[in-house]
């Protein structure tokens, strides 16, 4: 299904101080907006997803389910910087009449908030319903619950941070430093740096499964095997990525995500979640190496009111995209009360 877009003919300054002269905004919707337009669930998607919810979160946008668009009006639009039709370093700059590349400007999680405001603004939704915010969908989704608390009736943070940590950091890093060793990262090519991004790739697999998931799913058969299953995994899920992603959104992002502080300029992280307003529900899952359930629980206990669930899981930080009967329990009762 291809998106819907949204142009906005203005300058978009970004935090930087630096504007971008237009702004487009690709999203998808499913089902409709009632009368009332009290039934408005807003999806902020992770890192390399898109729009698209039911592409890349399975058994989620379907009837029975928390996503069900016969009772929701369900939006998600493709994050700032994306290869997925917002705008991003593959847009031509009008300034210059080439495309950005590694010159696009750097861009924060609260800017990808503003920019989803804008849209949500040309919609006619005043009021969400409810947010839904897993991994870095769930840093905007925060972020936005704290910068407009009167906007957001139910809150879903899901595998998530209120700040970016040291480690989530140092993943980041060593993942651009990754891109960055590929000598056509750089080059004015939507295909530059895509050996260094698919290296990338493979090192943040190991964060998002861990230890648990490869041992398995990606044994050996008996007697052993050349190359090894684990090998391959994850020669082939760089190599995928690839095929549908480019290295300087991939890279931008990574800067974007370590921007992550809803406490910046606001007293600290403890004062900034005491602006939620929105019912919150916040999930961790048991093996999560990227977001522990430690944090997690630190993290519902700084937010008013705020209830905590568990997802198990062998899958760490992608349980929220394998787990989708427990997810479902838990998301369902919540976003329907």
């Amino acid at each position: 299904m291809e998106p819907s877009i949204f142009r906005y003919d203005a300058p978009f300054v970004l935090e930087s101080g630096e504007a971008l002269p237009r702004l487009t905004i690709a999203y998808h919707t499913y089902g409709r907006l009632n009368a009332s337009r009290d039934n408005v669930v807003w999806v902020c998607h992770a890192l390399t997803a898109n729009s698209e919810v039911a592409d890349w979160w399975p058994h989620t946008v379907e009837a029975g389910r928390f996503l069900d668009p016969s009772r929701h009006f369900v939006v998600c639009a493709n994050i700032l910087g994306s290869h997925y039709g917002t705008t991003g370093p593959l847009h031509v700059n009008p300034r210059t009449g080439l495309p950005y590349y590694r010159d696009f400007p750097p861009f924060t999680i609260r800017d990808m908030v503003r920019a989803h405001g804008l849209l949500a603004d040309a919609l006619g939704i005043g009021r969400i319903a409810t947010l839904v915010g897993s991994s870095v969908g769930g840093f905007q989704a925060v972020e936005w619950a704290v910068g407009e608390p009167s906007r957001i009736d139910r809150l879903a943070l899901i595998a998530t941070a209120a700040k970016a940590s040291p480690w989530c950091i140092a993943i980041d890093e060593t993942q651009r430093m990754a891109i960055e060793s590929d000598p056509t990262f750089g080059e004015p090519s939507a295909d530059a740096g895509r050996a260094g991004m698919a290296a990338a790739r493979a090192i943040g697999l190991l964060t998002y499964r861990g230890g648990s998931g490869y041992n398995r799913t990606q044994q050996d058969p008996d007697g052993g095997s050349l190359p090894h299953r684990a090998a391959t995994y994850q020669r082939y899920q760089g190599e995928k990525l690839c095929r549908r992603y480019n290295a300087y959104s991939y890279h931008a992002i990574l800067d974007a995500f370590d921007t992550h502080d809803v406490g910046r300029g606001r007293g600290g992280v403890e004062a900034a979640l005491a602006r939620v307003a929105a019912r919150t529900l916040v999930v961790g899952i048991t093996t999560d190496l990227v977001f522990p359930p430690a944090e997690m629980r630190r993290l519902a206990a700084m937010i008013p009111g705020s209830t905590y669930h568990e997802i198990v899981s062998d899958f760490g930080h992608d349980g929220f995209l394998v787990e989708h009967e427990q997810l479902n329990t838990i998301l369902y009762p919540f976003v329907n009360d």
